[in-house]
């Protein structure tokens, strides 16, 4: 079997588990997460990659890439988990998955009673920013979810990825071509898309990927995408004609932008995470 024809079983598999769907757990490895206090941003570490991340081919025709992804092994990184005091075992959460721009997965202060007042999980990796390659920035948010997703109590409608800048952009790729891991993307300040866009700006930009046909359909139909750009943000333009020329124009149900008067290319205020994460959460009851 080719590697594409690979792929495509694969990709159809996977489909047939839904968004809902709790990631499997194999073998009876110790839990790394037993040891985090809620309330406390405490480092951990992973020893376990689904196939969505282990399988080079899969990573690669996940996006259609060119590129031969590089070695990666999750034992030899960190992330950073933030689990809220209301957590317990008898009531799942959300979780939220974080790529920053930066190798620091560093988000606003103001951010964290937001995220603890709609019961998700933070988690982000450390190394992971814009000089970080691609292929093991999207390795290691699916490890961040597969992982979290074993140990904790989460509500698989839950599960957002979000990033700010180029973060945001890897995190708007996720959110299509692994959407059946993440039920809802919240791009902060920058956004790809698989065709090239025309933008209110006169430019076009150009495609950054190609997700699998297979797989587009649920995400078009269920998958919950919020743009966060700003009104002085030099992505504006960009992220408004994808919008309309992207995802609107292909179909997706549930996406919308957010512009924020006067605001530039900086992380958003509190209070319009929290509308987007209120669209992204809609329909389901935290």
């Amino acid at each position: 079997m080719i590697p594409h024809q690979r792929f495509l079983r694969l990709s159809g598999e996977l489909l047939l588990l839904g968004l809902a769907a709790t990631l499997s757990a194999s073998g009876q490895d110790t839990d790394p997460l037993a040891g985090v206090s809620p309330g406390i941003r405490t480092t951990v570490r992973f020893s376990e990659s689904p196939p969505q991340s282990s399988d080079p081919l899969q990573v690669r025709y996940r996006l259609m890439a060119a590129e031969e992804p590089p070695a990666y092994d999750v034992s030899k990184e960190e992330f950073e988990i933030l689990i809220p005091d209301s957590y317990g075992k008898s009531r799942p959460h959300g979780l939220f998955i974080w790529i920053h721009s930066g190798n620091t997965p560093q988000i606003p202060k103001e951010w964290e009673p937001v995220l603890a007042k709609h019961k998700l999980v933070f988690i982000g990796a450390k190394n992971s920013g814009n000089p970080r390659n691609v292929f093991d920035r999207i390795r290691l948010a699916i490890d961040a979810n597969h992982n979290v997703r074993k140990h904790l109590n989460i509500d698989g409608r839950r599960v957002y990825v979000s990033g700010f800048s180029g973060g945001s952009r890897v995190a708007s790729m996720l959110g299509v071509a692994w959407g059946e891991m993440f039920s809802g993307t919240i791009c902060c300040m920058g956004v790809n898309f698989y065709t090239d866009i025309a933008a209110p700006d006169g430019k076009t930009y150009g495609l950054s990927y190609l997700p699998d046909e297979g797989l587009l359909p649920l995400v078009k139909e269920h998958c919950r995408i919020a743009l966060i750009t700003g009104e002085k943000d030099f992505n504006l333009p960009n992220t408004l004609g994808v919008l309309e020329n992207g995802f609107q124009k292909e179909g997706f149900k549930h996406a919308r932008t957010f512009v924020i008067p006067g605001h530039g290319h900086q992380p958003p205020p509190a209070e319009w995470l929290e509308k987007a994460i209120e669209f992204v959460d809609e329909g389901k009851t935290p």
